[in-house]
């Protein structure tokens, strides 16, 4: 299930060099989970541009934010600047709907 759809209180949080991801997360006997998600076990930079399946891209990102509830349709959508390969920074974002979802009150990776 799309995690957004099932979560509570969700951010970010830079630790440790990495960027987590936070929420409350439903099961499915109704109760509520504390679930965390390192984002760089599956995202990196290639270039400039989120990579689905990479890894840390923390390392070569700055301004990383969050925003849990964006646009009309309440997207989760994490933005950061990434830095290509010649030095430049790029604005980009992703829909952490694309990357995670909820099991049983704990983040997983789409497949």
């Amino acid at each position: 299930m799309s995690f957004h759809l099932s979560a509570e209180d969700a951010r970010i949080e830079s630790r440790d060099g990495h960027t987590y991801l936070y929420a409350r997360l439903r099961r499915e006997d109704g109760e509520w989970n504390d679930a965390q998600f390192n984002l760089d076990s599956v995202l990196g930079n290639n270039d400039g541009h989120f990579q689905w399946g990479g890894q840390d891209f923390t390392g070569s990102a700055r301004n990383i934010s969050f925003d849990p509830k964006e646009g009309a349709d309440d997207q989760p959508i994490l933005r950061a600047e990434l830095e290509d390969c010649n030095g430049d920074w790029h604005s980009r974002d992703v829909n952490l709907t694309e990357i995670v979802e909820n099991i049983n009150g704990e983040f997983r990776p789409r497949i």
